[in-house]
């Protein structure tokens, strides 16, 4: 059977240029190629004699005697370096058929520079604050020394009048690509390191880094009800990428210092405060601080032990993004009388004689239990 002309196999005049010679080609690869059509015979064969055909008319020299000669043109040359079926330049042939089936998605498609930037790095800020500066929350101004794009360059890199070039050894692509068989092996471009691109002159400013380090003045803004450990992201603050790449992040984590009086828990305030003996017995009031610098009366009953907590509700923390509010809690401890004057102690004395089992219901009901335990060891 008479073979077809390969003019026909790829539907061109025979005086189309090379650009519409491998447009038809790959559409019909990709038309006919195995993947797309699983078990079908026909489309096998035709991707063959596509594959053929072009293998024959891409080459100028192939071409004319193609031309010239017809099919007769490569009689008896099916060893190395022929052009029937899968012959040794189809890997070389079959690159661009990749680049359009898998292209879109590997996200390395040919046609024009990668123009890949680095993104800067993201940077860390400790900046530490008061437990009432938490409370009310605050903008606060920081220094940060970082890399910036270098200004008379305008971050490419390249001396101020210039540009950057095409890298010669991608061609501007970003990527260079090996075959080894049938496969084809893309790797970044060692020379541009990705970016597709080479600077000739350099900027003397930064060296072609198109960054220089400078420290800057930031302002934050500190909501209220932070937290010890929160974590505050100012994009776009960090680092500046390599050559006009994106900048990176700012994170600045807060840290809260240690209170005087007040511990904290979440949203709620914890704080011990001491009271006079007679006050705890007798009852009264006391006035305790607040985070937010105010004060409390707060009541404190007759007869008050140590370890008493009083909730004052919706005096803690505010809580960061609602509009709710932590509890305080005040927990007393009763104080023992210490530095007793003579007259002190008598009356002491005095009011313990006159003391019962009911002033000191605790003391009374563990001591008699503590007889009951020896007793009933001596039995």
């Amino acid at each position: 059977m008479a073979k077809q002309d390969y003019y026909e196999t790829l539907g061109v005049a025979r005086d189309a240029d090379a650009a519409a010679l491998k447009r038809a080609f790959r559409n019909l690869a990709k038309q006919h190629h195995p993947d797309r059509n699983p078990g079908d015979e026909s489309s096998e064969q035709k991707f063959k004699q596509v594959n053929e055909a072009y293998e024959a008319l891409k080459d100028p020299q192939k071409r004319a005697a193609y031309d010239q000669f017809g099919h007769a043109a490569f009689d008896g040359s099916a060893g190395p370096g022929g052009m029937h079926g899968f012959s040794g330049d189809f890997s070389s042939s079959m690159s661009d058929i990749f680049d359009d089936l898998f292209g879109e998605f590997m996200g390395s498609r040919r046609g024009g520079p990668r123009t890949m930037r680095e993104r800067g790095a993201d940077l860390r800020y400790n900046l530490e604050i008061s437990l009432r500066e938490a409370y009310d929350g605050k903008s606060a101004q920081i220094r940060v020394p970082s890399s910036i794009n270098c200004a008379p360059c305008a971050g490419s890199g390249a001396r101020p009048g210039t540009s950057p070039g095409a890298c010669r050894t991608c061609s501007g692509s970003g990527k260079v690509r090996a075959s080894q068989g049938f496969f084809t092996i893309e790797r970044t471009c060692p020379a541009c390191q990705g970016l597709g691109e080479m600077i000739e002159d350099p900027c003397p400013d930064c060296r072609g880094s198109g960054r220089v380090t400078k420290e800057r003045t930031l302002s934050v803004t500190i909501p209220p009800g932070v937290e010890d450990g929160t974590r505050i992201r100012l994009a776009n603050e960090g680092e500046a990428g390599l050559r006009g790449g994106p900048p990176g992040d700012l994170y600045i984590f807060l840290a809260i210092k240690p209170h005087e009086f007040f511990q904290r828990d979440g949203a709620d305030i914890f704080t011990r405060v001491p009271i006079a003996m007679t006050t705890g017995a007798l009852g009264g009031h006391i006035e305790v601080p607040m985070v937010n610098g105010g004060r409390t009366r707060v009541k404190i009953p007759e007869g008050t032990q140590t370890g008493r907590q009083f909730r004052l509700k919706g005096k803690g923390m505010p809580v960061m993004q609602r509009k709710t509010a932590g509890d305080m809690y005040i927990q007393v401890e009763v104080e023992t009388p210490k530095n007793l004057t003579r007259k002190q102690q008598d009356i002491l004395k005095e009011f313990d004689k006159a003391s019962s089992d009911s002033t000191s219901p605790e003391a009374a009901g563990f001591f008699a239990r503590v007889r009951e335990f020896f007793e009933g060891m001596g039995e």
